[in-house]
């Protein structure tokens, strides 16, 4: 089969390529594209050219302003009770539309990107120490 998949889901879509297409990626001017589209855009196309030309799979998002609970402890691999601890502790912030918690994506995937910082310092000092105490696993 020569032609691309597209399977189109809930707020994503999954390209899988064939290697027509991934030799059609490789082909692509990156540069030329750069200048054509915004930066960030560039960057992220460019990332997908890249990964379609090695024969990976894209799948591409679309994440709503307004989160549920459910929806915001999915995306940060949490439970939802952990989740309303979070917010009756003030650690991400929320509202309420009726009787029902919601949240800002901004505010989720800032909280998301903080975490993954702080376990990526952990990281560091943890890899410190072991080389400090020659440590050697």
């Amino acid at each position: 089969m020569n032609a691309t998949l597209t399977d189109r889901g809930v707020g994503k879509t999954t390209l899988t390529v064939t290697d027509t297409a991934a030799a059609q990626a490789r082909a692509v001017d990156t540069a030329a594209l750069a200048s054509a589209v915004p930066p960030e855009l560039a960057s992220i196309l460019t990332e997908v050219m890249r990964i379609v030309a090695a024969g990976g799979t894209v799948t591409l998002g679309s994440i709503p302003d307004e989160l549920t609970t459910t929806n915001a402890a999915d995306m940060l691999d949490i439970s939802r009770p952990v989740l309303m601890k979070l917010i009756r502790c003030g650690d991400i912030p929320a509202h309420k539309v009726g009787s029902r918690t919601r949240l800002r994506a901004g505010d989720v995937l800032a909280y998301r990107e903080r975490m993954r910082e702080q376990q990526r310092a952990a990281f560091r000092e943890l890899r410190a120490f072991e080389d400090d105490e020659s440590l050697d696993y």
